[in-house]
């Protein structure tokens, strides 16, 4: 019965910050619940100790992992119930800012950046609702990054949004100047670990992309895609079919 209780208490409040449909697995044992519980809220002190929540939005909580580096933090646009695992860096020093979505997620060691020189100021990164980047996650926003809501990736998945010029021989390629597309991941789409995206690519809504991929160009909707470059295989909408007649 305390069993229960504790986990429909928990379940209330992820509720609160990753909406009614999330639901935390009964099958947990309760010392593995209490050590969730406990790790929220040291997390969301480190939040209230070093100033976050005042300095970007006193209205939502931000969840903290340790060692968690936030650069140019005016920059930075927190929505409800954000986390951040250990050491992620996020550097808000861009056009349009750095916006993470509500419920949404950076795992441990993410980096986020959209400035790499000052004498180019990058465009930025918006990441939607409840998406999440999982481990070592990289983004390189010079081009402007624009991920969706509900989108989830695996480990080490980077986006690189700006292109070296090289085409000179008397000049050093790094002061060619660079060339900048973007890059679009749109709702509800399942990036395998390990991709690779490059300027320009565009992902349309839910797709799946298989790890290892390196993606560039357009993607359609539903595709499934992977390989180097990332290849269409199949859609979604053909595979539940194929299922549906067997």
């Amino acid at each position: 019965m305390v069993r229960k209780l504790f986990i429909d208490f928990l379940n209330r409040v992820a509720a609160l910050f990753k909406g009614e449909g999330y639901r935390i697995d009964p099958n947990l044992p309760v010392s593995a619940l209490f050590e969730y519980l406990l790790s929220k809220v040291f997390a969301l002190l480190r939040c209230l100790m070093r100033g976050v929540v005042i300095s970007v939005n006193p209205r939502k909580l931000v969840f903290l992992g340790p060692a968690v580096e936030l650069k140019n933090r005016r920059m930075i646009h927190f929505g409800r119930g954000v986390t951040l695992g250990r050491s992620v860096m996020i550097d808000g020093l861009s056009i349009e800012g750095i916006v993470i979505g509500d419920g949404s997620s950076i795992g441990p060691y993410g980096m986020i950046r959209a400035t790499g020189v000052l004498s180019s100021v990058g465009v930025g990164f918006k990441l939607g609702s409840n998406s999440s980047m999982d481990a070592f996650a990289f983004v390189g926003a010079s081009g402007g990054v624009v991920v969706g809501s509900n989108v989830i990736m695996g480990q080490k998945v980077s986006f690189h949004s700006e292109n070296h010029l090289y085409d000179r021989l008397d000049v050093p390629i790094r002061h060619q100047g660079t060339t900048r597309q973007g890059i679009v991941v749109e709702d509800d789409c399942w990036i395998g670990s390990n991709v690779t995206f490059l300027d320009g690519a565009h992902v349309a809504s839910g797709c799946v992309i298989g790890a290892g991929s390196v993606v560039r160009g357009y993607i359609p909707a539903n595709s499934i895609a992977v390989g180097v470059p990332a290849r269409v295989i199949k859609s979604r909408g053909a595979v539940a079919e194929k299922k549906n007649d067997e």
